[in-house]
């Protein structure tokens, strides 16, 4: 024979049950995190990407350049952590039709430009940084500070 206690135990857990279940078929039914990489400009909106994501892009003036190949060999190590970042690579190598994002930082022949989730204050490289550089840059920024404060508020 059950107690009062050992009976309101099971209620409670009786209660929990089907949020649980509905919890874990939710997580099923839930398509898979698309993979980081790579996106041409030419597929990027900013105006769909505002407060989202925070843009790297690379430009260069042709996918054979010399930095633009080396930057994109340094950047694959840090992919997860730049998707843990809300951050969306960009790469604009083709000058001749040019993007939107093109024609708004007018970069001359390679270009890094860094830019926080505001899409204001682009902070520019000339030549090729490690991913280490880029995420360092990139947790300076002011709304990737607050939003570390706001994971972590005991970092004050």
């Amino acid at each position: 024979m059950l107690d009062r206690r050992s009976l309101f135990s099971l209620a409670a857990l009786a209660a929990l049950a089907p949020s649980y279940l509905l919890a874990g078929e939710a997580e099923e039914a839930l398509p898979p995190a698309a993979a980081f990489g790579p996106v041409p400009a030419a597929e990027i909106s900013e105006a769909g990407e505002l407060f989202r994501r925070r843009p790297v892009i690379v430009f260069a003036d042709s996918p054979n350049d010399p930095n633009f190949i080396r930057q994109m060999e340094l950047l694959p190590p840090l992919y997860a952590q730049f998707a843990a970042r809300d951050v969306v690579l960009i790469t604009d190598t083709d000058p001749a039709n040019p993007s939107p994002l093109r024609h708004k930082l007018r970069p001359r022949g390679f270009s890094l430009v860094m830019m926080d989730k505001d899409w204001k204050s682009p902070i520019r490289r000339p030549s090729p940084r490690a991913a280490r550089e880029v995420l360092n840059t990139i947790d300076k920024m002011p709304i990737a500070r607050t939003e570390a404060l706001e994971r972590n508020p005991a970092g004050r």
